[in-house]
């Protein structure tokens, strides 16, 4: 139907070439009925000319198909029927005959032309939809656009308010406790006449040294300094030794000790899937050991984190699929790195067969990947 409503379209914008083509289809149809004149004799001389009719009445509209029907007939009387070439009729035959051939001609042109009609209609509905189509495409777009950048903010707002809650956590909680440990190391010198809360005393001291060492590796973890500092190789070490101390989890880091600064929300997005990847594997796989490779390539880098885990169940990975809802941590994962241009998979062979997760990252800018995303 497109390619009709093409031609249709086409034809209708040149009233010369209507009516030029419906002549030169009279023309062609009066021929091949003089040509099978051997067989056919005088029998059925408009018998070329219905099919010419009906084409015409359908493209070309009332006028060329009025035009087709007049030189068809005076066409057909002048080769095909006695008395040849002249347009005097002899006989009640031939006049029953061109009336029949006008009557049923006639008809066509009304039925064409009803068809016609309701076909132009058709295609302007059709181009109304069209039209509409794409203006809600494009407003679909236009609020997709200010989805990613909303959702691009409350990402880079997350970041920012961790590097400022660890910076308050380390300069000022941190800060505190310290002198409350030195005040307490000096009661405890002397407390020698205090025997009865020396072991309080003590213990005090021992509670607070504790507290602060938690709230330090809070605050790392909310934000690495080495993460800003060193860059993406220091912050990725130090977590995961302090990550298999934690969990009893053998994790394997493949990383060159060369590998090169990244863009400060690039690395921030892989520290943070390497984090959320661990996590997982410590609640969910059972696995004993991980491993984690990070290659950069001139075009990106990949990530990769394996574990030798229970895997996730056929059934899990279908609902995931079909539903496109995975659990809160790999969409905070896939987003982060969507808004930076990358793409997150997981590979799972089933239970016992552990899982894969592989995370790419352009290695151009930030802006630009966020721009083309």
């Amino acid at each position: 139907m497109r390619i009709q409503t093409a031609f249709s379209a086409l034809i209708l914008k040149y009233t010369s070439a209507r009516y030029g083509i419906a002549l030169l289809l009279v023309v062609f149809a009066v021929a091949a009925r003089w040509a099978l004149n051997p067989l056919l004799g005088d029998r059925l001389p408009y018998i070329t000319l219905f099919p010419v009719i009906a084409l015409t009445a359908f493209y070309f509209g009332v006028g060329p198909s009025m035009s087709a029907i007049v030189l068809g007939l005076a066409g057909t009387k002048f080769l095909l029927i006695p008395q040849l070439h002249s347009f005097r009729i002899t006989n009640e035959a031939n006049v029953v005959g061109m009336l029949a051939f006008l009557f049923v001609a006639l008809l066509i042109v009304a039925i064409g032309e009803t068809q016609r009609r309701n076909h132009e209609t058709l295609r302007q509905t059709q181009d109304d939809l069209e039209v509409r189509v794409r203006e809600r495409t494009a407003e679909l777009n236009t609020a997709n656009r200010s989805l990613r950048q909303l959702t691009a903010r409350l990402l880079e707002l997350q970041d920012d308010e961790r590097r400022r809650f660890a910076r308050e956590l380390h300069d000022s909680v941190g800060q505190t406790l310290t002198a409350l440990g030195m005040n307490l190391s000096t009661v405890e010198s002397d407390i020698e006449k205090l025997a009865k809360t020396a072991s309080t005393i003590q213990e005090s001291t021992a509670l607070v040294q504790d507290l602060s060492k938690e709230i330090r590796t809070i605050s790392h973890l909310l934000h690495p300094p080495l993460l800003d500092e060193s860059g993406l190789s220091s912050a990725l070490r130090w977590y995961i030794e302090g990550f298999s101390q934690r969990s009893s989890i053998n994790v394997e880091l493949q990383l060159p000790n060369d590998f090169p600064r990244l863009p400060q929300e690039s690395e921030t997005a892989i520290f943070r899937v390497v984090q959320e990847c661990l996590t997982n594997i410590h609640r969910h796989s059972e696995s004993q050991t991980a491993r984690i490779r990070i290659v950069r390539s001139p075009g990106e880098v990949r990530v990769e984190i394996e574990d030798k885990g229970k895997g996730i169940s056929p059934d899990k990975q279908s609902h995931m699929a079909s539903t496109a809802q995975p659990g809160v941590g790999v969409r905070g994962m896939r987003e982060r790195l969507r808004q930076l241009g990358g793409t997150l998979e997981i590979h799972s062979g089933g239970p016992g067969k552990g899982t894969l997760v592989l995370a790419k990252l352009p290695t151009a800018g930030s802006s630009s990947s966020i721009a083309a995303a």
